[in-house]
């Protein structure tokens, strides 16, 4: 397994779920996960994707700029550190943001987010 691989594939397929269907990211998430989004700490799948779906917009774009990751303990788990711009619709200026998200094994082979941390970049 390349982690690079792994990584690169979870990224596109979170960014690209988030921007088409929020909702369906509830099965990256188990009930054990956690989200930090700009401070506010939400525990569980279903609150999680409950926190991300009330967002006060409706649609926006991911521009990914760069993908780092490291091999995280001895259970396989992974860091995945993001950066980009979120473009919202109707706003003429990009935000930039970090997020790191903590992958972890799951039986059936594949990875779900134990932890998810996200922070706008105010210049």
């Amino acid at each position: 397994m390349d982690p690079d691989a792994v990584a690169k594939a979870f990224v596109e397929h979170y960014y690209s779920t988030f921007d088409a269907n929020r909702a369906g990211l509830a099965n990256l998430y188990q009930e054990g996960s956690m989200l930090t989004f700009e401070g506010q700490k939400v525990q569980g799948a279903q609150n999680i994707v409950a926190k991300l779906t009330s967002l006060p917009f409706q649609q926006c774009q991911h521009s990914i700029t760069t993908v780092d990751c490291q091999p995280s303990g001895p259970a396989g788990g992974m860091l995945v550190f993001v950066s980009g711009n979120l473009q919202l619709v109707g706003e003429q200026h990009t935000l930039r943001f970090s997020q790191m998200f903590h992958l972890m094994p799951t039986p059936q082979g594949s990875f779900y987010v134990f932890n998810d941390i996200f922070r706008l970049n105010y210049a």
